[in-house]
């Protein structure tokens, strides 16, 4: 299959393609956490590293200019053999000033370093506030609480970075991070809305309904969190994830009067949500990176129209050996025809006239 669309305006016909794609298939849009920790770190860490490397580089310097103050030979006709004592001598004076040039130059690394140390928390504060549970207590938080947290992280970095005299560019690029924070609020309210959805569906009572959300599925989430840190990281977030399903199913609890057969529906259905919020595409990031690296130069993939157009005809086009095609596996359902939307999308140009003949 080709599509044939004229150069001029082919960028503003595809941009429409994609948003009447979005909008048709009711799709959000959840922001990586990966592109507002990398604007941070681009904005912020990079530039503030160049001043700490200036900043030990005058060090070297103050301490040279001091060496050569103490052990430099001295002119004879520098100093008077006499002097009053209200004027100290030139030498002592030159010395005196190179030791308190010295002291300013080295406290500047140290404060600077403070400073990336702070900046460094604040970016990672990003990633430990961007769960929609609380990894020390295991329960659930909304969306105004998540985006309140990373608004406080990125107030503190700009004002580090209005303190310190950064360019322009570098507070536009906070800026940039700071415009993903109301996606992040809008993903972690449609997350808790689907969740709800999912569960009112399954016919269970108030209580256990309300197990499912403040334990169970945060169990599983804690136990998805788990998997990607260290062993020694890990063990807290699975500890707690066993205390919040114990708690359900023991004598007494919620849970406990169910039936087997039920409380093996409600695992799977709280495992699945559970999985549905994603904060980062790292899988993908990483099979761009590569394409990139390795195949995009050599196959003519440099161009950007052309990575769409392939990555579309991956998603909607190429099945599996079961029929499905990757955008029906993500949004359950199989979407409508991606060719019947392009022709309804993009004005195709007419016919050209034919010449008159001759008589």
């Amino acid at each position: 299959m080709s599509l044939v669309v004229s150069q001029d305006g082919s960028q503003r016909a595809f941009e429409r393609v994609r948003q009447q794609s979005q909008h048709s298939l009711e799709a959000h849009h959840s922001p990586d956490l990966f592109h507002g920790q990398h604007e941070l770190v681009k904005a912020v860490s990079g530039p503030m590293a160049t001043k700490e490397r200036a900043a030990y580089k005058a060090v070297t310097e103050a301490r040279e200019q001091l060496e050569h103050v103490q052990t430099g030979p001295q002119n004879a006709g520098d100093e008077p053999k006499t002097h009053r004592p209200s004027h100290p001598p030139k030498a002592a004076m030159r010395l005196e000033q190179a030791a308190h040039a010295l002291a300013a130059a080295s406290r500047e690394p140290e404060r600077l370093a403070q400073q990336r140390q702070q900046i460094k928390a604040h970016i990672r504060g990003l990633g430990h506030d961007y769960h929609c549970v609380d990894l020390e207590r295991g329960g659930r938080r909304n969306g105004q609480r998540i985006a309140s947290d990373i608004q406080g992280h990125t107030e503190h970095i700009r004002t580090i970075a209005q303190h310190e005299g950064l360019s322009q560019s570098c507070v536009e690029r906070i800026e940039k991070a700071e415009r993903v924070v109301p996606k992040m609020r809008a993903t972690i309210e449609l997350v808790s809305g689907y969740g709800r959805h999912q569960v009112a569906q399954l016919d269970v009572t108030p209580p256990v309904s309300f197990a499912m959300h403040a334990k169970l599925i945060p169990s599983y989430y804690l136990d998805r969190i788990a998997q990607t840190r260290t062993v020694h990281d890990s063990e807290p977030l699975r500890a707690l994830a066993e205390r919040l399903r114990i708690s359900l199913f023991e004598p007494g609890g919620v849970l406990s009067a169910l039936r087997p057969e039920t409380q093996d529906h409600l695992h799977d259905e709280a495992k699945r949500l559970a999985a549905v919020f994603q904060r980062s595409s790292a899988n993908v990031e990483g099979r761009n990176g590569y394409l990139s690296l390795r195949s995009h130069q050599l196959r003519g993939l440099d161009l950007p129209r052309k990575r769409e157009c392939f990555t579309a005809m991956h998603n909607f086009f190429l099945p599996r050996p079961d029929g499905t095609t990757a955008a029906e596996r993500f949004f359950g359902q199989k979407p409508r025809s991606r060719f019947a939307a392009i022709l309804a999308s993009v004005e195709l140009v007419p016919a050209p006239l034919s010449p008159p003949r001759k008589a």
